[in-house]
């Protein structure tokens, strides 16, 4: 049903994104006003060839969904499952004076806005209302001040989402053919996978180069605290000491003036300050300031909620969603780091109230961005509302209050005052018993008024970093101060990788590179992950050999693609269409066919015979004769001919030789049990692609005689195999073990003319008669399982669905559900967890946690199904006539 507020015959229809969305503007309109939801998209290019309407399917131009020849006119269809909801709307419509379009206030809002009004065809006036917070207010200042649509911010989208058509159409099938099926490439996701896989280009060819140096602990000698400090040496007769930034990715110093300490350099020179004398050289005391950070960002929420709170950038895009439909916070896809005049105030007093006008300036704050070409029609993301609610006012729980507590946190330091201190640094010298002439140094700081930090500490992408409230202090000294060393220690170090990207850090560095729009990093990241060319390692990124294989093929004949300056261009022209400084066509005729003597799209993927498929997928594994190569059920080591898979999670740069070796080793120590009794073939324990078996070694066929065909693929005998079951190990299993296996499947007999067999599933052991099975309760039973047992099985009726078990108890107990007024429960069901008040039930998405689902989250779950209707129904089949 749709949201309403008022009688039945309202004369306004409000159309907005989501369910929970309609909801909470419908509770801020008065009467008059219907509030329904698209529920996103309604209409978009063809995904399959089923969806290309007839009339069109034999156009040369359908299987793209873009006519390239007419001015790469888009083919637009209604979504499947938008269908009925769009012949919901047009009914609803039938009823209305007035049409407002309250879609977000983003390119893609306006994309879906102009979809609606495309398709739904109103004959009564049409305003789009916007606003980027969803509080009384807002709505009913973006009701009475509505707008026109925005075309060119629609002809940006649209040229985006024809671009990446094009893009992923005519590339991915290039990778069909030369790397593996079912690969995709995309405008972003390819240069983002390109990213990772050169952060580990560069790990696969870093040399790490040992250094050392002193450490001393100085004594002032006076009664204060501290009277102790610790100092690094620095230089010894006048040259610097080196440390980590003076060595190449190769291991070698990038220059002759540092002096290089190795162990026994560092241990003798140690002996030789034994007994010296210190004094202090110098020290130089600084003033610290600590401006408060800027408001929040779409990128810079990202960023700070992988860092503090552990989400993935989907994840909190998926919480920001929610807080904004339901009232919490602003529009959460911006660029903007202003704020209004309002937010200003309602920031200022919090702090005030919270911390005292002490922490406060006189004059607010003002921050500019510096993103270039920053869309910054919304406000930075703040919490909602002319006045704030503390995190324990909202009510709110889990990743909500989480999220919200940050972004509070945030927006009220925002207008603090500044952190202020001093930051010193002390040179110590010495002479050693040689004579020479040593340095160590140390730094110090102390935050005299803590200002912003009282409210909020930014976190950093490296863990060894400083905080920027944290202290170090030092003993007050004063030049020609008299020290002595309490301790001297000899440290090693070495020098590290560059550090894999974590999500965080690869956002940072696809904004810095100005590539993709803030507002798709999450989708982006979500992608590479979904397709395999980057998985996880704690939080770090690491790709896949089948990135390094994807990525080969593009840098060598698609280099133009996946160049860092062009795809950053393309954002670029797409700002310039929407800000009515170029146009549509032309830009997608450039991209695709080219102009002045460049290569285009089109030209580009037509000619792919030159590329060698296993070269693309072929790469060394220095100093061995080794090959890594990408196959089309995964990457292997080759060495003369000789394979051996590689496990799946193995990051590349930890594929040494000598980890090749091992692989190598392993492999060839597949066991050979012994001979089968009756066939005399040799039986082998393996260690699979897909886990431990057993197999049979058949004797090579002989070739054929002279004029003889060989013998067809399919009439080719193939050996037995059998996987081991859950109480095997391949160093324990014996011959008796493996011929067990080997029988499989065993058969019963026959019940009803149908022969009855024993094996084993995807889904663990059954016996199976005709199309008809029963599950056994262990695998030992399919050795012991007698046709009357069997018998027995299929005489009682096939447990479906939820009727093959009692009824499990719910996982979780959670409230009341607002709409229905009854409580929720999160279950286990057939196709994963769900959430359930008795008469609807809503699978949990991809990040819903069943031990942290909320009740709100649960509600709003709810909502959503509801608003989908009841699941269609599947058609039966007639039955055939006799």
């Amino acid at each position: 049903m749709p949201a309403k507020n008022g009688n039945a015959g309202g004369t306004r229809l409000v159309i907005v994104e989501s369910p929970s969305k309609a909801k909470t503007i419908a509770g801020y309109l008065g009467h008059g006003y219907i509030v329904e939801s698209s529920i996103g998209h309604i209409r978009d290019l063809p995904e399959k060839a089923d969806d290309i309407p007839e009339k069109y399917k034999g156009e040369s131009w359908a299987r793209l969904g873009v006519n390239v020849d007419h001015e790469f006119e888009p083919l637009y269809v209604v979504n499947h499952d938008k269908k009925a909801q769009v012949s919901k709307l047009k009914q609803l419509l039938k009823d209305a004076d007035e049409l407002y379009l309250a879609t977000d206030e983003d390119r893609e809002g306006e994309a879906i806005a102009w979809h609606l009004r495309e398709v739904l065809n109103p004959k009564v006036p049409v305003h789009r209302m916007v606003f980027h917070e969803i509080t009384p207010r807002a709505i009913q200042e973006a009701v009475a001040n509505p707008r026109d649509l925005n075309l060119r911010l629609v002809d940006a989208q649209e040229t985006r989402r024809i671009l990446d058509r094009l893009y992923g159409y005519e590339v991915s099938p290039v990778l069909w053919k030369k790397v593996k099926p079912r690969l995709s490439a995309g405008r972003v996701q390819s240069v983002a996978t390109r990213l990772v896989v050169e952060r580990e280009r560069e790990r696969l060819a870093f040399t790490s180069a040992s250094y050392w140096d002193l450490q001393a602990l100085f004594d002032t000698g006076r009664d204060e605290v501290p009277h102790e400090f610790t100092a690094t040496l620095t230089g010894v007769d006048g040259k610097r000491v080196a440390q980590g930034r003076d060595f190449a990715s190769n291991g070698t110093l990038k220059g002759t003036g540092v002096l290089h300490l190795d162990e026994q350099a560092a241990q003798a020179l140690a002996g030789r300050l034994g007994s010296t004398s210190y004094k202090v050289n110098s020290v130089e005391r600084k003033p610290y300031t600590r401006k408060p950070y800027a408001p929040f960002r779409t990128t810079t929420l990202q960023q700070e909620a992988s860092r503090k709170l552990g989400f993935s950038a989907k994840s909190t895009m998926q919480v920001a969603q929610r807080l904004y439909e339901n009232g919490y916070i602003t529009y959460m896809r911006t660029d903007s780091i202003t704020l209004s005049e309002t937010a200003v105030a309602a920031a200022r007093s919090q702090a005030i109230k919270l911390y005292g006008a002490a922490y406060v300036p006189d004059k607010p704050r003002t921050y500019a961005s510096k993103v270039k070409n920053a869309q910054e029609a919304h406000e930075a993301i703040r919490p909602s509302g002319e006045e704030f609610r503390t995190p324990g006012e909202t009510g709110l729980s889990g990743d909500m209050f989480r999220l919200y507590e940050l972004i509070w946190q945030r927006t009220v330091a925002s207008q603090m005052k500044d952190a202020v201190g001093e930051s010193v640094t002390v040179k110590v010298g010495g002479t050693s018993s040689s004579g020479e002439l040593v340095e160590f140094s140390a730094s110090g700081r102390t935050i005299t008024f803590h200002g912003f930090l009282k409210a909020y500490v930014e976190g950093a992408d490296d863990p060894s970093t400083d905080r920027d409230d944290s202290e170090k202090r030092l003993p007050n000294l004063a030049e020609d101060d008299r020290l002595t060393a309490a301790g001297l220690n000899v440290l090693s170090h070495a020098t590290k990788p560059p550090s894999r990207y974590t999500e965080a850090s690869l956002i940072k560095e696809l904004e810095d590179r100005e590539i993709g729009r803030p507002s798709t990093y999450a989708s982006i990241i979500g992608t590479i992950l979904d397709r395999g060319y980057v998985f996880k390692k704690g939080t770090a990124l690491v790709p896949s050999f089948l990135a390094f294989a994807v990525v080969n093929l593009l840098e060598q004949h698609f280099g133009h693609l996946v160049d860092y300056d062009f795809t950053a261009d393309m954002e670029k022209v797409l700002d310039d269409i929407a800000n009515d400084r170029a146009e549509r066509v032309p830009e997608l005729h450039r991209f695709y066919f080219g102009v002045n003597g460049d290569e285009g799209l089109k030209e580009m993927v037509t000619d792919i015979d030159e590329i060698d498929a296993k070269e693309i997928s072929s790469f060394s594994i220095r100093d061995t004769d080794i090959m890594i190569r990408v196959g089309r059920y995964g990457p292997y080591l080759d060495r003369d001919g000789s394979r051996v898979n590689v496990p799946e999670d193995l990051a590349p740069d930890e594929l040494t030789a000598e980890r090749a070796e091992e692989l190598f080793t392993r492999s060839s120590g597949d066991r050979e049990l012994g001979k089968d009794p009756i066939t005399g073939h040799v039986i082998v324990a393996k260690d699979g692609r897909y886990g431990p078996y057993v197999t049979e070694i058949l004797p090579e066929e002989a070739p054929p005689a002279e004029g003889k065909k060989k013998t067809k693929k399919a009439d080719v005998v193939k050996p037995r195999t059998g996987s081991l079951l859950k109480t095997m190990s391949l160093d324990t299993i014996t011959l008796d073990d493996a011929l067990l296996l080997l029988s499989l499947p065993r058969t019963l007999g026959e019940i009803d003319g149908q022969e009855v067999t024993a094996q084993n599933g995807k889904f663990g052991p059954y016996i199976k008669k005709g199309t008809d099975s029963r599950s056994l309760t262990s695998e030992d039973e399919m050795f012991t399982v007698t046709l009357e047992q069997a018998k027995e099985l299929f005489a009682q009726p096939k447990a479906r669905g939820r009727g093959r078990a009692a009824a499990a108890p719910p996982l979780r107990e959670l409230g009341e559900d607002p709409v229905s007024k009854k409580p929720i429960v999160v279950k286990e069901g057939r196709f994963g967890p769900y959430v359930t008040d008795g008469e609807t039930n809503a699978s949990l998405r991809k990040d819903d946690e069943v031990e942290k689902v909320t009740t709100e989250r649960a509600a709003e779950l709810l909502a959503d199904r509801r608003a989908r209707g009841p699941a269609p129904k599947r058609p039966t089949r007639a039955k055939a006539k006799a």
